[in-house]
């Protein structure tokens, strides 16, 4: 165990990746020695930061956070912090089944672990401001969180649970912190929210996402401006004019559709069908040349039989999304759909209803990637291996999505290429300098 050294150690999501960034920040403020998902912990604490959104994350958490228990026993941690959706969701249970933890915190009160601790710095007259992080990612790439929660309430998701009801951050305070990113480095800009739809509606009366982006593509040095998580329904269609009108504003948008039939539409509580769906996405692709649309589906749901999943399978071929991803369908504790609907799709069905989706977007990506080949892309360098340069473009976003591999460059990290792609597989590009 290392005296004076706190680790954090963050799971989940980016929102979740955010939060932990914050609190390292005002650790560091206050005079500790802080490290971010050290591979072998030994600090005098450790805080986890959990993720409660589905069973394999919260199977994730609880397995970490055992472990982190025996070796404080061990000694070779001092004071074990847990925090989180996990434990915003489950506090009183997780207490009375892991005494090894000594302070719990849920999703927003964590700010009172700093607050108790013991200041070792002189600086007490410069504090950060509650949006300022130490960053963990690439230097020329950031996640910028712009509301928590939601008021969508699915009947599957138990994100409302946990997160509470939508609230926006201001439009200053978010364009305040974007420029201060800038002047440390920062490029590329991946926006992120439960429901970017609804951002404003809460402070401002009104949908004020096609504002904010617009004046954030304003500011210089914003680069790459990439949007995650919108809702179908009550999209703010002001936007694609946004997108279309700059071009910081990456042609792609990270929008979960879920399903195509009605019937499963209606018993998911997602505000919207088929027709509008398709709709929806016609305009988006009429309005925004060569927009690239991400998507999440899901298989398995209650009241999908095969007549419903062969029109979720005719859909994707439909559109050829150029990037997908699924999941199948698990009961969320205290949800609408795990308290009404019975969940009588066998865990074998789920999985080849999922492995035959998924088997289709395989060959739908693959295809879409030869369709690249010939073009030259402006590609944002994020490693290098060897000789070869890694990087992605405006329609690949961090950790999700496919990287381009380069040869004949240079460039370092941080640096924006053009390059010509020469060859393709379904989830990788390769090219050359231009």
């Amino acid at each position: 165990m290392k005296k004076g050294l706190i680790d954090v150690i963050s799971l989940g999501c980016s929102k979740n990746l955010i939060d932990s960034e914050r609190l390292l920040r005002r650790l560091s403020a206050k005079g500790y020695n802080v490290r971010h998902d050290a591979e072998d912990p030994n600090g005098e604490w450790v805080v986890v930061n959990t993720c409660g959104f589905i069973q394999d994350a919260k199977e994730e958490s609880i397995d970490l956070i055992l472990q982190l228990g025996n070796q404080k026993k061990r000694r070779k941690i001092g004071k074990l912090v847990v925090m989180g959706c996990l434990s915003q969701r489950y506090m009183d249970d997780l207490k009375a089944e892991i005494p090894e933890v000594d302070i719990w915190y849920g999703k927003y009160d964590w700010k009172d672990f700093i607050e108790n601790l013991p200041d070792k710095s002189d600086e007490t007259s410069n504090r950060p401001k509650d949006w300022e992080r130490t960053l963990t990612t690439p230097p020329h790439s950031t996640y910028l969180k712009i509301s928590e929660g939601c008021n969508r309430f699915c009947s599957f998701c138990a994100i409302p649970i946990i997160t509470g009801h939508h609230t926006s951050r201001p439009i200053e305070e978010i364009l305040e912190e974007t420029k201060d990113l800038v002047r440390k480095g920062v490029k590329e800009f991946n926006i992120i929210a439960q429901d970017l739809s609804s951002y404003g509606t809460d402070l401002y009366g009104s949908q004020r996402l096609p504002e904010l982006i617009d004046r954030m593509a304003e500011i210089e040095g914003v680069e790459w401006i990439r949007l995650h998580y919108a809702y179908p329904s009550d999209f703010p269609m002001e936007l694609l004019d946004v997108m279309a009108r700059h071009d910081n504003v990456c042609k792609y948008i990270d929008i979960a559709l879920q399903h195509i039939s009605d019937k499963v539409l209606d018993n998911m509580h997602r505000h919207i069908n088929g027709e509008e769906t398709r709709s929806l996405l016609a305009e988006m692709r009429r309005r925004v040349p060569d927009l690239k649309i991400r998507t999440t589906l899901m298989v398995g749901y209650p009241g999908e039989g095969e007549q419903e999943f062969e029109q979720l399978l005719d859909f994707v071929e439909e559109q050829r999304f150029e990037r997908m991803g699924a999941f199948a369908y698990s009961e969320e504790d205290d949800t609408w759909a795990a308290k009404n609907l019975d969940d009588n799709i066998s865990d074998d069905e789920k999985q080849n209803r999922l492995d035959r989706l998924m088997e289709l977007q395989h060959e739908i990506a693959y295809q879409n990637n030869i369709e690249m080949i010939g073009r030259t892309v402006k590609v944002l360098v994020d490693r290098i291996e060897g000789t070869t340069r890694i990087g992605r473009t405006q329609w690949d976003s961090p950790e999700v999505d496919p990287e381009i591999y380069v040869e004949g460059s240079n460039a370092e990290p941080g640096e924006f290429i053009n390059v010509k792609i020469t060859k393709a597989e379904p989830f990788e590009l390769f090219g050359e300098l231009v």
